[in-house]
């Protein structure tokens, strides 16, 4: 019987690289979001109709998550064959060059059509590297520390991951601030881009410091590896996991695109707040999601996590509403109304915790990457369009969007089964 053991100093410096390292690799991911009013102006004609911009906009943006599957899926099956670790140093290599050449990129301007397609083809690397990234991620902290802990490791490796959004926002708030709309627009936007190829080059160092996960390390000596190709496992004996996993993912998904992701653009394009004020607020909303995630992830390791995900859905969807119907009559409310909406979206950071427990160590990195990729490609990439064309006909349609995955999210908690077996304790 192995004795349960508290956390360690080894532990908490290995949650903390880990949660650094994603945090400046997702700033890359994302901060394309943030300057997507500028990227549509730039890199698509002027004389095209603004919602067309936007949606096209939006599409190159979810592009990025259409090709995850494949570079999570690739990553994983090697992740699961010859260790967490070497997958988890790549993902960043893959995300920080494209990154870096967005940032270089000639508008459209200066080569025409070229420019949204090269734009469309960088994005979609980054897609691949991310692809790896958090599933990885997840696995990595949550096979480092006791069974017991495993919904705080994925809280603040999650809190980790929102604080690269958050950097980002900062970086755009600062932006905003310091240069004019029309400076931004005549070269000041390529500077958080390439900004994030020097982070990846940072969080590449970072990585040189974690060691290999004690559980696949366990597996190597013990010659316990998969014994065929992962995802076939997966795909055969744990079909059940892959859809829970897939439908909590879709929530997670629209949480962070709608709420945190896209409603800065929002703001300023249907209640006509300024840029920088849309940025203030998206930061103190990315504030209460970190501490939201890290929140969740804890409740959910001590009274498990179908009532967090239960209970923390339906708040999620109350909050969202109000946020939006309240936002038309009364917009000085703005900060403290999407500061309690972006704590309330961080019941997202519970879910790791059901897909890492959701497939056994031997496919665990291929069965979470899968199911969270895929439904990350389907649902993440629609989610801005969807709600780009709800828009056209309704203001409220981010909320509804939202409200409307939220219950999805309810009832698949209700199927959420506690899998103390598939959470293989670390060795003492």
């Amino acid at each position: 019987m192995t004795v349960a053991r508290p956390l360690t100093g080894q532990d908490y410096k290995t949650l903390s690289l880990a949660a650094l390292g994603g945090a400046l690799e997702f700033y890359d991911f994302i901060i394309f979001v943030f300057f997507a009013n500028a990227i549509g102006q730039l890199f698509f004609p002027p004389e095209m109709q603004d919602w067309l911009r936007s949606l096209q906009t939006f599409g190159i943006f979810a592009a990025g998550y259409v090709v995850r599957p494949l570079g999570g899926v690739v990553m994983a099956h090697f992740g699961d064959l010859l260790g967490r670790k070497r997958m988890f140093t790549l993902s960043i290599l893959m995300m920080s060059v494209p990154t870096l050449a967005i940032g270089l990129l000639p508008t459209y301007a200066s080569i025409g059509v070229a420019a949204p397609l090269l734009l469309l083809l960088m994005r979609m690397f980054q897609g691949a590297a991310v692809g790896g990234e958090v599933p990885g991620a997840w696995v990595f902290v949550s096979e480092h520390v006791p069974a017991r802990h495993t919904g705080y490791a994925c809280g603040v490796l999650t809190a980790g991951l929102t604080f690269g959004i958050l950097l980002g926002s900062l970086v755009a708030t600062g932006l905003n601030t310091v240069y004019t709309p029309d400076e931004v627009l005549g070269g000041a936007w390529r500077w958080p881009f390439l900004l994030g190829g020097v982070f990846g080059l940072g969080s590449m160092y970072l990585r040189r410091w974690l060691h290999e996960t004690p559980v696949f390390a366990e597996m190597a000596q013990r010659k316990a590896l998969a014994a065929e190709m992962p995802l076939k496992a997966v795909l055969r004996s744990h079909r059940t996991a892959v859809i829970i996993s897939m439908l909590l993912t879709w929530m997670l998904s629209a949480g962070i695109v709608v709420v945190i992701l896209m409603t800065p653009a929002l703001l300023q394009k249907i209640y006509h707040i300024d840029a920088r004020t849309s940025l203030i607020a998206n930061t103190i909303a990315t504030l209460g999601l970190a501490f939201g995630c890290i929140f969740y992830g804890v409740l959910a390791d001590r009274i498990g996590s179908r009532p967090v995900l239960l209970v923390g859905s339906a708040l999620l969807a109350v909050c969202t509403y109000l946020f939006y119907t309240t936002l038309r009559v009364q917009p000085e409310l703005l900060l403290p109304l999407y500061g309690l909406t972006g704590f309330c979206v961080g019941v997202v950071g519970a879910v790791p915790r059901v897909l890492v427990q959701a497939f056994p160590p031997q496919v665990r990195f291929s069965g979470l990457s899968f199911s969270y990729n895929l439904s990350y490609a389907i649902f993440g990439g629609l989610t801005p369009i969807i709600v780009t064309l709800m828009l056209k006909n309704d203001p409220l349609g981010p909320a509804y969007y939202v409200i409307a995955v939220c219950l999805i999210g309810m009832l698949t908690a209700l199927f959420v089964r506690p899998a103390p077996s598939a959470a293989t304790p670390v060795p003492a």
